[in-house]
């Protein structure tokens, strides 16, 4: 199977969508499809074996749209060509609304006198004479709306009813009437009716929705601000070096295996692999992390990514649309283009609504006209329900709000895969951690550093000096651990150097450094060499009672200090728990480690519930289980482990530090490894779902009053009509106000907690 995007044209409402989702899968091959009306975009998942792009789009263009498919070689160019396609339907939008609003304005002056019933003095009785007004209509009418009409008849065709149904039925019904009028005005003479037109309905209605969709398409433009932001981290050119020569060249020139050159202040143009010098790098913009990155020969660099201090060259590994930045924009852009279960309930009445509310006009011009005998006020109440219903504004309630909610997402360093994971990341009861590289950082770190004479000075300096100096000849962990502290502390001593180097297996290491026997190992090896501990022993039980690795460092047979290596906390482990909490989820810590050690590290987070000595294969069998406790669990993890319990999981969080199994099998990616970030994604997930539910609200209330007061329901009791003109600017901007409001997530900002 494959999955692929294509970009769609030709959309007016929820209802295209509808009729392009049928289309789509109704081809051979075709498993499954989500048409997203606020993204303009189709999701399509097919079996290559029956069936392939060129069919699908040839479906698409039978259904009347137009589907492209989604495959340039940059971001920028993609970018570029959406960016220019959108420009050029809002100047098309706007001359047909200046053009449209101009002349509206002289039907509408010329029609006051008749709206009123007296005459005007300063409006000249010639600006009304029916001929003129049907003249000065017939621009609007077929060249302005002219998009209404061809689509409407496109969807007849098809045996379908669109938004632009509704539209060219109303404004078309109240043209040829009022030009039959012209023609005949005679006819409603002879049965006692006086000669209306309603020339300046039809123009205004159509010059407002052409308005509304000119504010709606840039609001919609909006929505797609947090891929503009990445797309426009990108790097335009590379210093790349070919044949000894240095060129300047675009980056979408630059191929896999090119040496390029980075320069102090300059962003690195794409992913690679750094060959020669080192360099601090700022890589913020991708992974959220504010501190530079130290990176040196054999380290991999981000393209987008900034370079602060040092020159450097590096390979090329991964060119274009195989770059870190592309994969994180396709991610967004699949999950701003997928379908939330919340809008099935919106699906199902955009289904049937346009069919629904033609009927209802109908229904509303024969009853008044039977009731009251008045043609006039039966026209008046259908042409009100045709326009003033708007199955827009529910097709686009919940595609905007997940657009900008995974788009606030990725802005913040959380990448979510779908609208199905965003919506059901609010209902999180219970969150599972992962220990080893989820709460902690994943390796040995020295944390306790303990000497006979228990204070700090030059003689402790030199110890640590010494110990590092034997264990940077040993591959073991622990001995990675001693260096760096040692290089923590040192600042930029070099380490001495090592004769007669020894690994005794499960008991430590020794060596010859600076003239002196430096034996590092376990307190049982120690005692094996008749070396005293007893200076120490208080200090290393504590230390074994934290659940930390004890080393011992004897100089010429004498103990001089002991280390204790733990894997450390990050730093943010303990604030995310507790503010996890606070929101009202329970914590539960999952490791393979033994019970001591998760138990010391769930107490200095303060997770209650453990699951220690777990086995890889048993992790998925535990989240289930708390899921038949009736919760809904969301699985943190980083290694590959990690991955069936993040599938099993109902919501599955890889920490983007970790392998890519872990990141696959996920939901929500945090890219930079804070855990922080876990409660941004919850209170994000919980804005967009309020976002959807304020849109649905207004939508289903905006259409289930709106359609019976343009019926007449009130004119019984208060004599009041609505005004069809009314009835299209209410239409028009109904869309505008959810899009407005979805528009309003982009404000959301990630609380801080201490």
């Amino acid at each position: 199977m494959e999955n692929t995007t294509l970009k769609l044209r030709g959309m007016s409402c929820a209802s295209c969508a509808s009729n392009i989702e049928a289309a789509i899968r109704s081809v051979p091959g075709v498993t499954a499809c989500t048409v997203n009306f606020g993204a303009e975009q189709a999701s399509v998942i097919y079996n290559p074996q029956r069936t392939d792009i060129k069919a699908i789009q040839a479906a698409v263009g039978e259904a009347g749209y137009v589907a492209s498919a989604i495959e340039h070689s940059t971001l920028t160019e993609e970018d570029d060509e959406e960016k220019a396609a959108r420009q050029a339907e809002n100047r098309d939008l706007t001359r047909k609304v200046w053009v449209g609003g101009s002349i509206s304005i002289i039907l509408l002056v010329g029609s006051l006198p008749a709206m009123v019933g007296i005459p005007i003095p300063f409006i000249p009785g010639w600006l009304h004479h029916f001929w003129l007004q049907a003249v000065l209509t017939a621009p609007i009418q077929f060249w302005c709306g002219k998009t209404f009409y061809i689509n409407g008849w496109k969807a007849f065709k098809r045996h379908t009813a669109t938004m632009d149904t509704l539209i060219a039925l109303g404004t078309l019904v109240a043209y040829v009437y009022s030009l039959f009028v012209t023609i005949n005005p005679g006819f409603l003479i002879a049965q006692g009716i006086t000669p209306s037109v309603y020339y300046e309905v039809s123009a205004i209605v159509i010059t407002l929705i052409l308005l509304g969709r000119l504010f709606e398409n840039r609001a919609k433009g909006q929505t797609s601000e947090a891929i503009r932001k990445l797309i426009g981290l990108q790097a335009k050119s590379a210093h790349v070096i070919r044949n000894g020569q240095e060129m300047d060249i675009p980056i979408a020139e630059v191929g896999l295996g090119d040496m390029i050159l980075v320069r102090p202040g300059e962003k690195i143009p794409v992913d690679g692999e750094i060959i020669e010098g080192s360099s601090n790098v700022d890589e913020s913009m991708v992974t959220g992390e504010s501190i530079p990155v130290k990176k040196q020969m054999g380290d991999e660099v981000i393209g987008a990514t900034m370079n602060k201090t040092g020159s450097f060259r590096f390979r090329a590994t991964r060119v274009g649309k195989d770059t870190f930045l592309a994969q994180i924009v396709k991610l967004v852009q699949q999950a701003q283009g997928s379908k939330a279960p919340i809008q099935r309930l919106a699906d199902q009445v955009t289904s049937w609504f346009v069919p629904v509310v033609i009927a209802i006009a109908i229904a509303t011009f024969v009853l008044w006209y039977n009731l009251m005998g008045n043609v006039t006020l039966a026209l008046i109440t259908a042409i009100g329900v045709l326009i003033i219903a708007c199955p827009c504004a529910l097709g686009l309630a919940t595609p905007t709000s997940i657009m900008v909610g995974t788009g606030k997402g990725a802005e913040n360093g959380i990448l979510i895969k779908g609208a199905e994971s965003l919506e059901l990341t609010h209902k999180i009861q219970t969150i599972v951690l992962d220990k080893t590289g989820t709460l902690t950082q994943g390796k040995p770190t020295v944390t306790d550093f303990v000497t006979v004479n228990g204070t700090a000075n030059d003689n402790e300096l030199k110890l640590i000096r010494l110990a590092a100096s034997v264990e940077q000849n040993s591959e073991h962990p622990l001995a990675e651990a001693v260096v760096q502290y040692a290089r923590s502390q040192l600042g930029n001593k070099p380490l001495f150097g090592v004769q007669a180097f020894e690994a005794i297996a499960g008991s430590g290491v020794q060596g010859m450094a600076s003239d002196r026997l430096i034996q590092i190992g376990t307190r049982r090896w120690m005692q094996e060499l008749g070396i005293d501990t007893l200076a120490l022993e208080q200090q290393w039980e504590r230390l074994e009672y934290l659940g930390k690795t004890v080393i011992w460092i004897a100089v010429d047979g004498r103990v001089e200090g002991i280390m204790g290596i733990a894997d450390a906390l990050k730093p943010s482990s303990a604030r995310a728990v507790h503010a996890l909490q606070r929101l009202g989820l329970e914590m539960v810590m999952l490791t393979g480690d033994n019970r001591r050690t998760a138990e010391v590290i769930a107490r200095e987070v303060g997770i209650k519930r453990i699951f220690a000595e777990v086995r890889p294969d048993q992790k998925a069998a535990k989240v289930a289980e708390i899921q038949r406790e009736g919760k809904v669990v969301a699985m943190v993890g980083d290694g590959i482990n990690d991955a069936p319990a993040l599938a099993q999981a109902d919501v599955g969080i890889a920490i983007g530090t970790g392998t890519d199994v872990a990141i696959a099998a996920s939901d929500i990616t945090l890219i930079s490894g804070d855990l922080q970030a876990i409660v941004t994604a919850i209170e994000l997930s919980r804005a967009t779902i309020r976002n959807i539910r304020q849109n649905l609200f207004f939508a289903f209330i905006y259409n289930v009053a709106g359609i019976p007061i343009a019926a007449g329901i009130l004119f019984p009791f208060l004599g009041w009509l609505l005004n069809p003109i009314i009835a299209g600017g209410a239409m028009a901007f109904s869309s505008v106000s959810v899009v407005t409001n979805a528009l309003r997530l982009r404000n959301f900002q990630p609380k801080t907690f201490s």
